[in-house]
């Protein structure tokens, strides 16, 4: 069953104080068009420039997640980003006088809330789900973080925390049917820190905006009358404080017993967002956290950009091939006589590919090389090897349709055998360092599983236009 993308159908604007940064902010989404995604604007910027909620764009993850591009900065998405993938909408412009949103009461409810208000409009393009089809892992040993993604029908999260502390010990909680559960069981959830965080936090430049109405703070040391008027003096809290007997300051009552549980989870909602696509998995995380999160999202989101190139390209599905000779055709610019490969069995998004020659005895270049002992040029597995790397380095790139990979450089080429006609040439090219429009690859050529050439072939990633003016 295809299902429609939707926006909302009024704007709605909500104001209020950023949790780290500490400045007041108006915020006002605003209905957007098909296929544009979830995008921040900093309206108060010369310009007003435009954030897309993208993994590729987190620079910061200390406590809250921050994206940037150029000189236009959001702190902490994560909240928002929440309400609006548990409320379905595929399109949505967030305009922002200010870098960081409203913390309203330290859950995404406000924001749910909000968009409720605005109401929904079903729009004319399907969405464009990534279907996760084989499991993907991010696991950090050190911090006991493991995610993981499984294949499912549809978009489940489970989520296990444990901060080996007497006061909060080991919660998990559970989000089976976004339709009905999130507004009730999630949304709501607020942020939280530890009292013992408190101090640190404040001394990195953190929680400037952050009080008592917008965030749970669990106790879990005990400390002094004097203590405690002394920290809340230096936050700028004007409350009294008191240690309490339920485990939070002030004895704040949670909204469910495993409230920090579940805004965990709204937390990690909210930063998978940004994979820029919504989802048909069973997310299964311990212990995340904003870090764990992103690096995840990125490994979802590479998974994401290949299936679309790979749909782009390949209009036909066929066992073991990623892209067959038309779809080559429509990525590479070569043609007849220069078109040295027949298809890719193996792609992993600006990271490795494996292509496949087949040589017959009908190529052009054997009628000279050599007359009465046929072998392929050394030279031309060189330029079949480069072929599929450029493959793999357009496809590394937005908009690939507009660029050429020019090589640069070959360096250390060895041929270890010739390569003659009925061979099948099996090519597998590795990237070994990226910066920016220039690439590094490692390059090898096997026949039968027998190493007959590499080289390291170096390229940078040009436009097309700027090479046809050269």
């Amino acid at each position: 069953m295809v299902v429609q993308q939707r926006t909302i159908k009024d704007p709605v604007t909500l104001s209020g104080v950023g949790l780290h940064t500490g400045v007041s902010t108006t915020m006002t989404f605003r209905p957007a068009p098909e296929n544009s995604g979830i995008r921040f604007k900093r309206v108060d910027l010369p310009g007003k420039p435009e954030i897309p909620a993208l993994v590729d764009l987190v620079v910061e993850v200390a406590r809250g997640t921050t994206i940037c591009q150029g000189e236009a900065k959001v702190h902490t998405v994560e909240h928002v980003l929440a309400a609006i993938v548990g409320m379905d909408v595929d399109n949505i412009l967030i305009e922002l006088n200010n870098i960081e949103p409203p913390i309203c009461d330290g859950s995404s409810m406000p924001f749910v809330e909000a968009l409720t208000k605005a109401g929904f409009v079903t729009q004319n393009e399907p969405k464009d789900y990534l279907i996760i089809d084989q499991t993907v892992r991010y696991t950090d040993e050190k911090l006991g973080v493991d995610i993981v993604a499984l294949p499912t029908d549809e978009y489940r999260l489970t989520v296990m925390i444990d901060y080996q502390n007497p006061v909060l010990g080991s919660q998990h909680t559970g989000l089976f049917n976004m339709e009905k559960e999130f507004v009730s069981e999630f949304a709501s959830a607020r942020t939280f820190c530890f009292l013992h965080e408190v101090e640190m936090l404040h001394s990195r430049g953190l929680i400037k905006g952050g009080n008592l109405d917008n965030a749970i703070v669990i106790a879990d040391q005990d400390l002094p009358d004097d203590e405690l008027r002394r920290i809340a003096k230096k936050l700028g809290i004007s409350d009294s404080i008191i240690m309490g007997k339920t485990g939070m300051l002030n004895n704040r009552e949670l909204r469910f017993r495993n409230e920090p549980a579940r805004h965990k989870l709204l937390d990690l909602m909210g930063d998978l967002a940004l994979i820029g696509a919504p989802l048909k998995a069973q997310i299964l995380a311990a212990r995340p956290g904003h870090a764990s999160n992103v690096e995840f999202a990125k490994k979802i989101r590479k998974l994401y950009q290949q299936k679309s190139l790979v749909k782009k390209y390949q209009y036909e599905k066929k066992a073991g091939i990623v892209f067959d000779i038309n779809a080559l055709q429509n990525i590479l610019p070569h043609r007849y006589p220069f078109l040295l490969l027949d298809k890719i069995v193996e792609f992993k998004i600006d990271e490795k590919i494996v292509g496949v020659k087949n040589v017959t005895i009908n190529e052009w270049f054997f009628e000279g090389h050599f007359p009465g002992r046929p072998v392929m040029p050394g030279v031309l597995i060189i330029e079949a090897m480069a072929q599929a790397g450029g493959i793999l380095l357009l496809n590394g790139v937005e908009n690939p349709g507009t660029k050429l990979a020019m090589f640069t450089s070959i360096n250390n080429a060895k041929f270890r055998r010739q390569v003659v006609p009925g061979d099948q040439l099996i090519m597998e090219l590795q990237i070994v360092n990226r910066r920016s429009r220039m690439a590094q690859m490692s390059a090898k050529a096997f026949v039968d599983g027998e190493l007959v050439a590499e080289a390291e072939l170096s390229a940078a990633i040009v436009d097309k236009t700027e090479n046809a003016k050269q």
